[in-house]
């Protein structure tokens, strides 16, 4: 994944991205929040990890102005964001950062597990957002084929799609107008055509 990270302390910084580099995501790095926020209005992030406390915008507030640009626009994609802390203010703090649009917290010092638990949820998180948007708006279905264009996975049978995205098995049939007015009349020729 691509991940923004915006932290003040180099070394928790540093660490991270070492981290995260290893498994395999592309790191942006910022040192405060007001930095945060332009990248992030530039180009935006699926994933970010923001510290509480920074200069010159803090977490919370970077946070707020994610969310509200989310809001602002239909085609932001959501991003999650974990917020690291070392904050004891208690669980007064922790509810007015989820009201803010903390999606999850992670504690400081920093371990390696803990953060990938997160990073895991946090991608079918937005796999399963990714899909949603992807339903809520036109599928191409092929005129000829009959398949579905499904973003990241290509081409597949309605079939495929229905049981990969809905659940549902699908089992085969004929509609009956149909069968009266095609069918039947095809079986007809088939028999005349045999018989002369």
């Amino acid at each position: 994944m691509n991940i923004l990270i915006a932290e003040d302390d180099v070394t928790s910084r540093k660490l991270l991205v070492c981290i995260l580099e290893e498994m395999g995501h592309t790191v942006t790095t910022t040192a405060n929040g007001e930095e945060a926020w332009e990248s992030h209005a530039s180009m935006q992030t699926r994933l970010m990890i923001v510290d509480w406390l920074m200069p010159r915008m803090d977490g919370l507030e970077l946070v707020r102005k994610v969310r509200e640009l989310e809001q602002a626009s239909d085609k932001s994609d959501y991003t999650y964001i974990i917020m690291l802390t070392a904050n004891s203010g208690g669980q007064k703090h922790f509810i007015e950062a989820m009201e803010a649009g903390v999606d999850d917290f992670l504690p400081k010092p920093l371990d390696r597990v803990e953060l990938e638990m997160r990073l895991r949820v946090a991608q079918r998180i937005l796999k399963a957002n990714s899909r949603i948007r992807s339903l809520e708006n036109v599928l191409t279905v092929c005129a000829y084929t009959k398949k579905v264009n499904f973003p990241d996975e290509g081409w597949q049978t309605i079939e495929e799609f229905m049981q990969r995205h809905l659940g549902i098995a699908v089992s085969h049939g004929i509609e009956p107008d149909y069968y009266e007015k095609h069918i039947i009349p095809q079986l007809e020729a088939m028999k005349r055509s045999t018989r002369g």
